[in-house]
C-alpha cells in the first residue's frame, strides 16, 4: 500500500495545500505527464517534475510544482528527489527514432522505464506507474512494442506495487507523436464509442482521460493487476 502523508503541509510556492501524497513524475513536461502533474497540484498533492526542459511556460499550476531539468538518464541530477516521494510515474516514450543522437526505442522506451524503477526501489517507494502501449503505431519497427514489454518484465518483481497501463494511440491538442490528420483521425474514432470499442484495448484515447486513468492508478489505494486494459482505463475516467 502507499503511505498517506500528512494533509498539512505547503506547497512549492509557499501556497497552502491538502494533500496526503508525494509523486514524482518523469517526463512531467511532457503530453501526458504535465496533464498528470496539473491533476495531482489540483488535488492537493506534493508534485516534483522530471524533464530535460524543466517548468513548462504556461499554466499557474506549474509554480506548485518542484521542477528538476535534467536527463533520466542521468540519475545523479535528479535521484536525492525521490526521497520521501510515494509514487513515480514514468511518463517517457517515442515512436520516432535518432539513433544518431542516441534516441532509439530500445533505449527510451525500454532502459528509462527500467532505470527509473530500479531507482525508486532503492529510494524505497512504494509504487511506480509505468504508461506504456497496447500495441505499436503503424508503420513503425516491432522495436517500439518489444522494448515496452521487456521493460514491463524487468520491473514486474520489483519491491514496490509496480502498475503498467496499457493505452492505445492517445491524441488531443499538442500531441507530439502522430501527423495532425492522424490526431485528427484518432480524436473522431475516440469520440464514437461503438466505433472505439470495436477496436478493443487499442482503442484510442484522449489525452484527458488518459492523464485522469493515470493519475487514478498513482493515488488508488489498491491498484488492478498488470496489465491495466483500455477497458479497466475507461472505467476509472
Amino acid at each position: 500500500m502507499v503511505t498517506r502523508r500528512s494533509p498539512e503541509r505547503r506547497g512549492f510556492a509557499g501556497n497552502a495545500v491538502t494533500g496526503c501524497m508525494h509523486l514524482l513524475v518523469t517526463g512531467g513536461n511532457g503530453f501526458i505527464g504535465r496533464r498528470v502533474c496539473a491533476r495531482a497540484v489540483r488535488e492537493g498533492h506534493e508534485v516534483t517534475g522530471v524533464s530535460r526542459s524543466g517548468r513548462p511556460e504556461a499554466g499557474s499550476w506549474t509554480e506548485d510544482v518542484r521542477w528538476i531539468a535534467a536527463d533520466v538518464f542521468d540519475p545523479g541530477a535528479w535521484r536525492d528527489a525521490l526521497s520521501g516521494v510515494d509514487c513515480v510515474v514514468h511518463s517517457i516514450g517515442i515512436i520516432a527514432e535518432r539513433p544518431q543522437a542516441g534516441v532509439t526505442f530500445e533505449r527510451v522506451n525500454g532502459d528509462s522505464a527500467v532505470l527509473v524503477a530500479l531507482e525508486a526501489e532503492r529510494a524505497g517507494v512504494e509504487r511506480f506507474v509505468y504508461i506504456s502501449s497496447s500495441t505499436k503505431p503503424p508503420l513503425v519497427r516491432e522495436a517500439y512494442i518489444e522494448a515496452r514489454r521487456r521493460a514491463e518484465t524487468a520491473i514486474t518483481d520489483l519491491e514496490m506495487d509496480v502498475v503498467v497501463p496499457r493505452f492505445g494511440p492517445v491524441y488531443g491538442p499538442d500531441q507530439p507523436h502522430f501527423p495532425e490528420i492522424a490526431n485528427q483521425l484518432f480524436a473522431v474514432v475516440g469520440a464514437l464509442g461503438p466505433l472505439a470499442r470495436v477496436m478493443g484495448e487499442d482503442r484510442p484515447f484522449a489525452v484527458g482521460a488518459a492523464s485522469q486513468a493515470v493519475y487514478e492508478l498513482a493515488v488508488a489505494d489498491e491498484v488492478p493487476s498488470n496489465p491495466v486494459t483500455a477497458t479497466e482505463l475507461s472505467a476509472l475516467t
